[in-house]
């Protein structure tokens, strides 16, 4: 009994023994599961932590993107010009390859405001390069606390060596395209000018952008190696002379102003033009003042004598006279309040020649009555006289006739009072009456003889040219011609005189003049036209009056002189005779 109860407790003991044994493993397997569970737990956090640090940092360079995007519009201008403003312009050049206009590279200066620690110490180093800085608006700049500023445009390379030397935190410089006019003002006028951001915004450099060039540098395409250079119709050598010759009439006629343009009668190219007071574009500080407008496009004048040129055409296109017709200038003529004189009457009749040669306001009425007003108008219009003029420069004034034309209107026009025109269309008319009677719109732009052909409008009979060219060669070799004083030996020139009365406190003023001579060279075949004008001209001393055969008609001839061999006119001195009156036989 004993033994069994001992191997019952055997039993029990090695039963015991066991059951602890397996609790044991079962608790490490409950603890080994837990720490796995822990440690995974733990894994996971570190992973969704770092997750959320690096969509963290994304977000807020995402924010910074969005931001800056936003502000793009504002900051624009504070971080400097748009690429257009460093975009290139085409080389101008004259018709023999002369450069007129060119880009070049300079250093503008700049700041950023937030970046300067002592505004007041920074003005006061600037100012010693550039002393017409203006401190209180340069002040102002500074103290923005915007990140981008304009300091000083279009540096020349000793100031920009000399402030770099200075050393000055929070400014820079920036390279720019600048416009450069070797020639200066010798062509200004026509050439026109760029404002600081080289856009064109006169002349012919404004021409340009009105042809596609902005429309280039707007989309980054306008490269100084990509664009061809634009060659223009005038001749650099003749323009220097023209604008010469002005400079020094001006001096010597004690002129508020003087204007000159050499035209090709056959192509209808400007070779020349100049008109003084004019400006430097380098340096176009003076560009806008009034005294320095382009009087010979941009200013309209009554035209004087120089329009009878227009008048006796008239007459003779008409069919009502011819150059053996007769007409009473023996008396003045008065219509209504107004009494029409001849400043040296003959106090007779005249033949049509006569009437031209001594520029007869009695004759010239005459003609222009007997054609009518509506005739006398239309063929001003015809002319080209009356309306707007066509050409590539943007600087063209419009006309100014009587809103109703009554015949007192008409027989003033016919000499020269009561209508103003721009004297730059006064020459393309004259070309009309030399060339055979085609009415040619100037062209600043080479221009063949058959592309001319092209756009000609025959506005006279081809013998009423022939006419006005005998006339006009008469006027400067037959005695008491008006225009002697524009002939030069071996050229032979033509023209017409013209001296205006200009209008002072509602009147004509007999001491205040507007002077002009249109000439023609050479006569046998014209080629070229030559107008001058002369503003308010003062008498010379020892001489009594200032009438454009005096001063006008000189200018022609030293301009022809000096640039005919330019212009390729040959001087023939076999022909120097005056001309002989002859029946032309009519080609219809």
């Amino acid at each position: 009994m004993s033994a069994n109860w001992i191997r019952r407790g055997k039993f029990r003991d090695s039963a015991a023994s066991v059951e602890p044994a397996a609790n044991a493993s079962a608790k490490n397997d409950i603890a080994f599961e837990g720490a796995r569970k822990k440690s995974g737990s733990r894994a996971r956090n570190r992973v969704i932590m770092a997750m959320t640090c690096f969509m963290g940092i994304y977000a807020v360079i995402g924010g910074r993107l969005v931001y800056y995007g936003m502000q793009s519009d504002e900051d624009a201008g504070s971080r400097g010009p748009a690429v257009q403003n460093l975009a290139s312009r085409p080389d101008i050049l004259d018709r023999n390859g002369e450069v007129l206009a060119t880009d070049i590279k300079t250093a503008s200066l700049f700041a950023e405001p937030r970046r300067i620690i002592d505004p007041d110490e920074t003005i006061e180093l600037l100012s010693t390069v550039l002393p017409d800085l203006d401190w209180e608006q340069t002040y102002r700049k500074l103290k923005s606390g915007a990140g981008f500023v304009w300091m000083k445009r279009g540096l020349t390379p000793r100031q920009q060596s000399q402030i770099m030397a200075l050393g000055i935190p929070g400014v820079g410089f920036r390279t720019e395209k600048s416009r450069f006019y070797p020639g200066g003002p010798t062509a200004s006028h026509i050439l026109g000018l760029v404002n600081i951001d080289n856009q064109g915004i006169a002349g012919m450099e404004k021409y340009l952008d009105s042809q596609g060039l902005t429309d280039l540098q707007s989309t980054g395409l306008a490269f100084q190696q990509g664009l061809e250079p634009v060659r223009l119709s005038i001749d650099l050598r003749v323009q220097h002379v023209v604008r010469d010759e002005l400079v020094q009439a001006m001096q010597r006629y004690r002129a508020i102003a003087a204007g000159a343009v050499v035209l090709n009668v056959k192509t209808g190219e400007v070779m020349a033009m100049a008109s003084v007071p004019d400006f430097d574009p380098n340096n176009p500080v003076h560009a806008l003042d009034k005294d320095r407008l382009n009087r010979m496009s941009a200013g309209t004048y009554e035209m004087g004598s120089t329009i009878k040129s227009f008048t006796t055409a008239m007459a003779l296109d008409s069919g009502k006279f011819t150059l053996q017709s007769k007409l009473d200038a023996s008396r003045p003529l008065v219509i209504g309040r107004q009494t029409i004189r001849d400043f040296h009457g003959k106090g007779r009749v005249l033949t049509l020649p006569e009437v031209f040669i001594y520029s007869s306001n009695i004759g010239s009425g005459r003609e222009a009555d007997a054609v009518g007003i509506e005739g006398h108008r239309a063929f001003l219009k015809k002319i080209g006289l009356l309306d707007r003029m066509q050409t590539e420069l943007p600087e063209v004034a419009r006309p100014v006739e009587p809103r109703v034309w009554k015949k007192v209107h008409s027989m003033t026009i016919a000499f020269g009072h009561g209508m103003m025109t721009t004297p730059l269309q006064t020459a393309v008319g004259a070309a009309a009456l030399m060339n055979g009677g085609k009415l040619i719109q100037p062209t600043f732009l080479p221009r063949t003889e058959e592309q001319a052909a092209e756009v000609a409008k025959q506005v006279i009979h081809p013998q009423v040219s022939a006419d006005m060219r005998y006339l006009y060669r008469l006027n400067a070799t037959a005695p008491g011609g008006s225009g002697k004083r524009a002939t030069v030996p071996g050229y032979r020139v033509g023209g017409k005189t013209g001296t205006a009365e200009k209008v002072v406190n509602g009147r004509y003023s007999k001491d205040v003049r507007f002077n002009a001579f249109l000439a023609a060279f050479p006569m046998d075949d014209p080629t070229y036209i030559v107008l001058t004008i002369i503003d308010e001209p003062k008498p010379e001393e020892g001489k009594a009056s200032a009438t454009a055969g005096l001063n006008a008609a000189p200018m022609v001839a030293n301009i022809i002189r000096r640039s005919a061999s330019f212009l390729g006119v040959k001087p023939d001195f076999g022909q120097e005779t005056a001309p002989m009156l002859v029946s032309y036989e009519s080609n219809d």
